[in-house]
């Protein structure tokens, strides 16, 4: 709290005035390589490490939005969506498949070397954080409270009254998604979720977030039981999150569904964790092959520039998962 006091994240950045659920957002804007709208909010559930979202997530900072002022931010948004996309493709994991976010196109007139080829010009705009499309998707970000279903949900319904062709997202830990506030999203609307399984061993999940992870590894049943959109991450951490982890998660994922997108997402030093160092590109081959020997067919590599740091690193990395698996 800003006096220096701590307050639970759910008490602390939500409030209801006058029967109004109010969020303490830090920002929102049209986000890189997303392709969305990110709405990052302040306040978490959790404490990690290794968060990369600390500043805001770990302390209170921003301004208040109410529900209805987030559904006339969604509603000036979609005036500017570029490309459209069905709801499957409402994830973070599809917007590589669109735009390298090189903007080359633009300036330059032609396509840069890994550019997918499937937009025109005209569809790549300039936001706060580079080039790209704006798809017609809204995402909560940056801190989670899931916990409290009812503002999600809520501002869910709002949205979609004022923009209906736009999806909405919700990045998310997985702490709070019991299969009540499952329910209760289900029935606001909400379509996606970017689930972030940090760890599948539960000892090491409380070492490394604060928290117990039975909710986090049932999540992915409950998502797909009510057919919402799920695509799932896991942070490579060397000496904390390795192949391992990611084979355990990969087995309960392919269990239920083979082609739920993942991406193994490469740490960078951040928060608690400034002593830990990133991969290297063995590492994230060795797990990547991992996943996909225990049936994951949609995978990709992701902060590639953490582990891919030399020229010829990045054509190792191309030659041996392919562009489409590079996100």
């Amino acid at each position: 709290m800003p006096d220096g006091s701590r307050e639970r994240a759910c008490q602390a950045t939500l409030r209801c005035l006058d029967g109004v659920l109010w969020r303490l957002i830090r920002s929102a804007h049209l986000s890189r390589p997303e392709h969305y709208l990110s709405i990052y909010q302040s306040g978490c559930n959790h404490n990690c490490l290794k968060c990369h979202s600390w500043e805001f997530s770990q302390h209170y900072d921003g301004n208040w939005w109410s529900s209805d002022m987030l559904a006339e931010l969604a509603a000036s948004y979609a005036r500017q969506v570029t490309v459209w996309e069905p709801r499957e493709r409402a994830t973070m994991y599809h917007a590589t498949d669109l735009c390298r976010c090189c903007g080359s196109c633009v300036l330059h007139g032609k396509p840069g070397p890994l550019c997918p080829g499937v937009l025109k010009p005209e569809q790549v705009v300039l936001s706060p954080q580079g080039w790209g499309p704006a798809r017609n998707i809204v995402a909560f970000t940056g801190g989670d409270i899931a916990c409290r279903a009812d503002f999600y949900a809520g501002t869910t319904e709002k949205i979609k009254a004022a923009a209906p062709d736009l999806w909405v997202l919700l990045e998310t830990n997985g702490y709070g998604l019991t299969p009540a506030n499952l329910d209760l999203l289900a029935s606001g609307g909400l379509d996606s979720f970017w689930l972030d399984i940090k760890a599948h061993d539960a000892d090491l999940y409380r070492r490394l977030c604060g928290t117990d992870n039975a909710t986090v590894l049932a999540a992915p049943a409950e998502i797909l039981r009510r057919g919402m959109v799920l695509e799932v991450l896991t942070v490579y951490i060397p000496g904390w999150v390795e192949t391992d982890e990611f084979r355990a998660i990969a087995r309960l994922l392919a269990a239920l569904d083979p082609a739920i997108p993942y991406t193994i997402l490469a740490f960078f030093p951040a928060y608690r964790l400034q002593h830990a160092s990133s991969p290297i590109l063995a590492q994230m081959l060795e797990a990547y092959q991992a996943v996909r020997e225990e049936g994951l067919v949609n995978v990709k590599l992701g902060n590639c520039s953490h582990f891919a740091r030399t020229p010829g690193e990045f054509e190792t990395l191309l030659a041996a998962v392919g562009p489409e698996a590079v996100g």
